[in-house]
């Protein structure tokens, strides 16, 4: 997979009992102008998945995000302004699943 190329990531997220879609949304409010800043941008809506059919899977939220490339999510995740608000996502969910995809 070329470094340089766009990458899709896949975020499906388990929310914690108490508030945690709520503490979420306000993750989501601060992250989005960081995620500007380097190029990146959401390519989904927001989906709840609703039964399974094969396998079992039973996130809160599932949606993808496109980054220019590898190279530039991975500056991101380093971005000391990312870093400041990492713990209102860790805050609110219990399992996270990233999933690193590109286009066919």
């Amino acid at each position: 997979m070329s470094e340089q190329k766009p990458i899709y990531m896949l975020n499906a997220l388990w929310f914690k009992a108490d508030g945690g879609y709520e503490s979420y949304k306000q993750y989501m409010k601060a992250v989005f102008p960081i995620i500007a800043k380097y190029g990146a941008r959401p390519v989904t809506d927001l989906y709840t998945p609703k039964q399974d059919i094969i396998g079992e899977f039973d996130a809160d939220l599932i949606f993808f995000v496109e980054w220019p490339s590898w190279e530039v999510f991975n500056t991101f995740a380093k971005d000391p302004d990312y870093e400041s608000i990492r713990s209102l996502r860790e805050n609110a969910i219990t399992k996270s699943l990233l999933i690193r995809c590109a286009k066919m």
